[in-house]
């Protein structure tokens, strides 16, 4: 009979298992949380996936019952630890390492506590009035966590304990004359129902596989302790054996919380933006986000807003700016911020934890269901997103900003280590890089050097554009002042800003203007000072775009030291404002600056030539004049209206839906 019995308990868990991950699903897409309300039972009666995972569930608990009826408490109720291994397993997209681990760590516990417990278990009558108390014991509970708010693991809990005490009662039913088993079986199906609301409760509030785990091992953890501490059924348990089996209960619980830690999950309280008929929900993974002052990050949030006016619903997932997760509504999209460190170079900026990205990035796919993610970067959130909408199947594409000059200039290592760590970082690239269907970068150059480290497909050039409208006011330079150089980006290593203040010693009649701020600022400040040059440099520090877009308006020349440009988004406002441009002849700024047509191209640190270009186009008027206008004719096909649309075409082409014309752009 305990081989019947233990059949049935298994098929049980089967059928327990798919239950599970159908009402999770249910419960989790109809947005089911708080105190129970009859509105929310409601909602779940119109639902045919939980009816059939009710169904399931039901037929479950009838096998159960059966196998409690012909073998002891203790060899019957931890088999239902088998239907945590099935969820998993139906849960593919939740299957990584620590999960596999945490699963081997529950089941080696249960196995081990059932093998202890049943060594020193036989059949013993039980008493009425026992089981009497352990029904009360569990009315007690129920009415405790009856309106209690609680976290995903103790709602669980909860709901454990009362099934345990529930079929501990049902075991107990099964050995009584026909009236006291009628009336404990009625009171065991109270507490089963009642630890069935309790459940659903936590399906609500955090993934199938905690919740699974954390009942299949609390719930025969209460019944084996019912059994040997009420009703007796451990006569030979020693203080040894005791001692083995809570040290396997220990594994088991341990096992629980590591499952819990890797499949976290934070619902949303609020209801999902409903998506135009005409539009796309997008979701943009980027791993710098104002307020962040950087190109990267300001693509992603004119890349964001842009989507969104043009009718479709938006959502960023980022670093949170100040560590906690949190949502924000910005404007007319979503910013989910990510549990973030802070980086330890470069205290202004934050980073998520690739391990931190994936626990945030799965829940928040499944609660969004987004048509297209649309990744920034390789970093955390970036190989998160991309790896668990894979695992979804939801197409993703990626764009990418990253230069290793822009990340390893604020670290204090030796050249040779930096060049190992920038190969490595290329690498990691790749493999990021193979959930993403189409990859996009903003130049030319950009894609020859991603086609140089390896990358298997062809990239789609893409530029990042700039409302060429905004940034085109009037100008306003006054005669009588010096001729103004003007420099707007972060103040760090790879901008090689020194190189423009050294150019300006032998330029008495030329100013320099620095809008931003950055790590290297106070060393320029020092720079200035040691050349005799501060009446003639000014640090204006950010400002805000109103005053930018006077900056450029008063500028005589934009400068572009930087050598790690992958586009640079100042020197196309400079452009658009026109601005001529002296450059360094480096990565992308050479599509963008012509030379001798809107500008003039340098060898990176060549300060001579540098002061030499400087010179001319102050003598010239006419020629800085003439290269500005080329500046506005050549920066014309950057227009953000024009990458929004190319964007828009490239997600269509994902979904396999009818796309417009692609817009071919060059830089």
């Amino acid at each position: 009979m305990t081989a019947l019995a233990i059949a049935c308990a298994l098929l049980a868990a089967v059928l327990f298992a798919v239950a599970a991950t159908r009402q999770h699903d249910e419960v989790a897409g109809l947005a089911i949380e708080g105190r129970p309300r009859l509105r929310t039972f409601t909602r779940l009666l119109r639902s045919r996936g939980w009816w059939a995972g009710t169904s399931l569930a039901t037929g479950g608990s009838l096998l159960h019952v059966v196998a409690l009826s012909l073998a002891p408490l203790p060899v019957v109720q931890p088999l239902g630890v088998f239907s945590l291994v099935l969820t998993v397993v139906f849960a593919r997209r939740a299957r990584n390492r620590r999960v596999v681990g945490a699963v081997v760590l529950v089941l080696l516990g249960v196995a081990g506590f059932v093998a202890l417990a049943a060594s020193a278990t036989t059949d013993t009558p039980i008493g009425w009035g026992t089981a009497e108390s352990v029904a009360v014991a569990g009315f007690a509970l129920a009415g405790l966590v009856w309106f209690a708010r609680a976290s995903c693991a103790v709602l669980a809990g909860a709901a454990a304990v009362l099934f345990g005490l529930g079929s501990a009662v049902v075991h107990a039913a099964v050995t009584q004359p026909l009236a006291a088993a009628v009336l404990l079986g009625a009171q065991a199906l109270l507490l089963l129902g009642a630890g069935g609301v309790v459940l659903h409760r936590a399906y609500a509030a955090g993934p199938t596989a905690v919740v699974v785990g954390t009942t299949t091992v609390l719930d025969p953890l209460t019944a084996v302790a019912v059994a040997a501490l009420a009703y007796g059924e451990a006569p030979h348990l020693t203080a040894t054996t005791a001692v083995l089996a809570a040290a396997a209960a220990f594994v088991a619980l341990a096992g629980v919380r590591v499952l819990a830690g890797a499949l976290s999950h934070h619902p949303s309280r609020a209801k999902e933006k409903p998506v135009p008929a005409s539009g796309l929900r997008i979701l943009i993974g980027a791993d710098t986000f104002p307020p962040n002052v950087n190109g990267a990050s300001f693509f992603a949030e004119r890349l964001a807003r842009g989507l969104a006016r043009r009718g479709h619903d938006v959502h960023v997932a980022c670093p949170s700016a100040d560590g906690p997760s949190r949502t924000e509504e910005r404007d007319g999209y979503t910013v989910h911020r990510i549990r973030s460190r802070a980086i330890p170079f470069h205290g202004n900026y934050r980073f998520c934890t690739p391990g931190g990205a994936r626990t945030e990035a799965g829940p928040l796919l499944d609660r969004l269901r987004p048509d297209v993610v649309h990744v920034q970067a390789h970093f955390g959130v970036g190989r998160a997103l991309l790896e668990a909408a894979a695992e979804r199947g939801l197409p993703g594409m990626a764009t990418n900003h990253f230069m290793p000059d822009n990340l390893l200039g604020y670290t204090p290592f030796p050249k040779r280590v930096k060049n190992a760590i920038a190969r490595w970082a290329w690498r990691d690239l790749l493999r990021v890089y193979r959930d993403a269907r189409i990859v996009t970068t903003p130049t030319p150059r950009a894609a020859e050097v991603l086609a140089g480290i390896g990358l298997d497909r062809p990239v789609q050039v893409v530029s990042c554009g700039i409302d060429l409208a905004h940034y085109a006011a009037p100008a306003i330079r006054p005669d009588d002042r010096p001729m103004s150089v003007l420099f707007v980006g972060r103040l760090d290593a790879e901008k090689n800003i020194d190189q423009l203040l050294r150019a300006l010693v032998p330029l008495p009649h030329v100013r320099a203007d620095l809008v931003g701020d950055g790590t290297r600022r106070h060393e320029l400040e020092t720079l200035a000072t040691e050349l005799d040059i501060t009446d003639r440099v000014t640090f204006h520090g950010f400002v805000p775009d109103a005053e930018l877009v006077h900056r450029y308006a008063e500028a005589d020349v934009f400068c572009m030291p930087g050598t790690a440009e992958l586009q640079s988004l100042a020197t196309m406002e400079a452009m658009a404002a026109g601005l001529p441009v002296i450059a360094a002849d480096a990565l992308a700024l050479p599509h963008l600056v012509h030379h001798a047509t809107n500008g003039y191209l340098f060898e990176p640190g060549a300060i001579t030539t540098i002061s030499r270009w400087i010179a001319d186009l102050a003598a010239d008027p006419e020629a800085r004049a003439k290269m500005g206008a080329a500046s506005k004719a050549i920066v014309a096909r950057h227009d953000i209206d024009e990458a929004l649309a190319t964007f828009e075409a490239q997600y269509r082409i994902l979904l396999g839906l009818p796309a417009p014309a692609m817009i071919t752009q060059t830089a």
